[in-house]
């Protein structure tokens, strides 16, 4: 507890205001479990979800435990660039198995609910006022993709939220047995540290430290994720993750893989494994899913909408000039030009 107390303190002390770097295409968690530095971006609504499926087989306790069910998170930038709040969860369902008797107890509910905000405080990439962006090397090749030091930093993203336990579930501090005759409180915090580092190739690394059901119960859990993705191409991109669970109730390692396609620049597809090495219990499980935005996202400079920003840097980097017509006329233009110029010179 200390430990997540001190690094939250350090954040803090060391935060400035940043601006978040919003993206054209869609900006999504999925299909890991881990969360991104960045936010969405202002005025963008966000929906991320996917059915789930998970077996697992408790060898000590004689226990087993299938079901299904639905996992969800809601995002929306909201104020700043660099700010989104969110609500996140999952409503399970499935079978409860004594394999020493036989009898079975059908379970469902809410597994969790957490309502909270993320605040990206700092962005290496993110240019001062007065600096231009640095501008890729027409030249050069080999100094567009040689290794830079800076991005050895990484962004940096502090989350705090509250979990709601409404409804008395039975899933009880990430575990999906209850030997012990546990209950939730109805509400407890949730803190969390995120970095992501951006690399040339298509390389994004983020690692996410979270402490959950902290100050207020008696379980706390505290646990981390590493997620590595790589780019394939502009629409499909694969993941490989994993997460150390250390609790008195359930403690795991978890490894995820999977991956991502891009249908459109709002909409985005996936799906993901889960995987670990124990048997007290061992989990499999599997999801798919989608994520979906509604953009009204306008940069906070001179109000434009996406569309009207990505066609502003087109027009700008020369993409929607008009080509030549086919009857000569375009010639004609350049050639008009051209005598204008030697007038006046």
């Amino acid at each position: 507890m200390t430990f997540f107390r001190t690094i939250l303190a350090i954040c803090f002390l060391l935060s400035y205001s940043v601006q978040a770097q919003y993206t054209e295409t869609i900006n999504s968690n999925r299909p890991g479990a881990s969360s991104g530095a960045y936010s969405v971006g202002i005025n963008v609504i966000q929906a991320e979800g996917g059915i789930f499926y998970n077996k697992n087989k408790h060898d000590l306790r004689k226990f087993d435990f299938g079901g299904g069910g639905l996992a969800y998170e809601f995002r929306y930038g909201i104020w700043k660039e660099a700010l989104e709040v969110n609500l996140s969860g999952s409503f399970q369902f499935g079978k409860l198995t004594n394999q020493l008797d036989g009898n079975s107890e059908s379970l469902g509910n809410f597994k969790i609910n957490t309502i909270g905000a993320k605040y990206l405080f700092f962005d290496p990439y993110k240019t001062k006022d007065g600096e231009e962006a640095e501008k890729p090397n027409l030249y050069s090749y080999h100094a567009n993709h040689k290794f830079q030091w800076k991005t050895l930093i990484p962004s940096i993203a502090v989350y705090a939220g509250m979990n709601f336990n409404l409804t008395n579930t039975p899933f009880v501090y990430g575990s999906n047995f209850n030997f012990y005759n546990l209950e939730e409180p109805t509400i407890s915090p949730k803190i969390m540290l995120i970095t992501q580092n951006n690399w040339s190739g298509g390389w994004v690394f983020t690692m996410n430290f979270i402490g959950d059901r902290v100050f207020m119960t008696d379980y706390p859990i505290y646990s981390y994720i590493l997620t590595l993705t790589h780019a394939l191409s502009e629409k499909t991109a694969l993941f490989a993750e994993h997460q150390g669970i250390f609790n008195d109730i359930y403690a795991d390692s978890l490894f995820r893989f999977g991956g991502a396609y891009l249908l459109s620049k709002d909409i985005q597809l996936d799906a993901g494994l889960t995987l670990n090495t124990k048997n007290t219990p061992s989990v499999f499980g599997f999801n798919v899913g989608f994520s979906y935005r509604l953009d009204f996202h306008k940069d906070p400079e001179n109000e434009n909408s996406a569309e009207d920003e990505l066609e502003r840097k087109e027009n700008a980097a020369g993409k929607n000039r008009k080509k030549k017509k086919k009857d000569g006329s375009g010639e004609k233009e350049k050639k008009n030009k051209k005598d204008e110029i030697d007038f006046e010179g």
